[in-house]
């Protein structure tokens, strides 16, 4: 069997470096020894997304625009954070109380994945929140415009097979989470 390598990076530079986008162009060496003077990667924060599940199993989902594709989807709660500023589950749990008011009463850790680790940098890490409660209003951002929907824990997976939710690291969430709570009853 054949060993893989590494590639090496010959050069780096910086060509987009602003708050909210930073963009790296690397000159990489491949291991059969060709060059590719345009690697661009896409250094982005991680994200922190919670799964939250309602006594009355219930998930609550947010339903927002999302610019870039130019379309409203349903999505867990989530966002990025700063790891030097706050933990990924403190993260977790601010975001679910700003976007949808609930709270969570216990916080257990599913797992850290990779978004797209071929050109991005982050990971997403997931959270799953049992018997949350709603406590206060939504503390929304100036892009943020959410609708708060509660979905039974039975429809879920149907509606990803219909498509009507569709964003992948939602996606994971649920089959890990609803598997995770499936193992462990």
């Amino acid at each position: 069997m054949k060993k893989l390598e590494k590639w090496k990076i010959r050069k780096s530079v910086m060509v987009l470096n602003h708050h909210w986008c930073q963009v790296r162009q690397d000159e990489i060496e491949l291991p059969n020894g060709k060059l590719i003077d345009d690697y661009f990667v896409n250094i982005k924060p991680d994200v922190a997304l919670i799964l939250p599940i309602t006594t009355n199993q219930e998930i609550i989902f947010v339903r927002q625009y999302r610019h870039a594709v130019g379309e409203f989807f349903i999505e867990l709660p989530a966002g990025s954070f700063d790891p030097h500023q706050e933990s990924a589950e403190v993260a977790a749990v601010r975001e679910l109380v700003e976007e949808t008011g609930y709270v969570a009463q216990q916080v257990k850790k599913i797992a850290t994945l990779y978004d797209k680790p071929s050109k991005d940098t982050n990971q997403i890490h997931l959270f799953l929140a049992e018997n949350v409660i709603k406590v206060e209003e939504q503390q929304l951002d100036i892009t943020e415009e959410i609708e708060v929907l509660l979905i039974p824990v039975e429809s879920v997976l149907d509606k990803i097979a219909q498509g009507e939710i569709s964003v992948a690291g939602s996606v994971a969430a649920l089959f890990l989470g609803l598997n995770f709570l499936k193992v462990n009853k």
